[in-house]
């Protein structure tokens, strides 16, 4: 009797992961959105790069992991502060674990932290219209 208690909990619990995991998700579908793929940890590289969906919002550029518990972005870049260190496309496996016709771009961020963004041309090229476009005043740093 108590194993089948432990069972049907186990499995109400996993339930009700999955049931949040597919409502979070709707929701940021629902939203809209462009493709991105993420690769934030240069020291553990192969751990290999994180599925998603980013959307400008302003002066940030919120990113949603495809499965992932939060409520909120997973991760957020601020257009201030950031700049493109290198371009390339894919090399390797990366052809196969990135959206088709994705380019590279490393990004680093006047604190020194650096991430890997890729994306299809059309997602690119609006990603760098908003990265170089600033307010009034404010300098922005191009890639050489």
């Amino acid at each position: 009797m108590e194993i089948t208690l432990v069972v049907i909990g186990l499995l109400t619990a996993i339930a009700a992961v999955l049931a949040w995991i597919a409502l979070r998700w709707r929701r940021v579908l629902r939203a809209g959105g462009i493709n991105v793929a993420l690769r934030w940890n240069d020291d553990q590289a192969d751990l290999g790069w994180h599925l998603g969906i980013g959307r400008y919002q302003g002066e940030r550029f919120v990113w949603f992991r495809v499965l992932s518990l939060r409520r909120g972005p997973d991760r957020v870049l601020y257009r201030e502060g950031l700049h493109i260190a290198q371009r390339r496309e894919p090399a390797g496996a990366e052809v196969y674990a990135l959206p088709s016709g994705a380019s590279v771009l490393r990004c680093e961020s006047s604190r020194g932290d650096s991430i890997e963004v890729a994306m299809a041309t059309g997602a690119l090229t609006g990603f760098l219209s908003w990265l170089e476009s600033a307010p009034p005043g404010r300098q922005v740093r191009r890639a050489s």
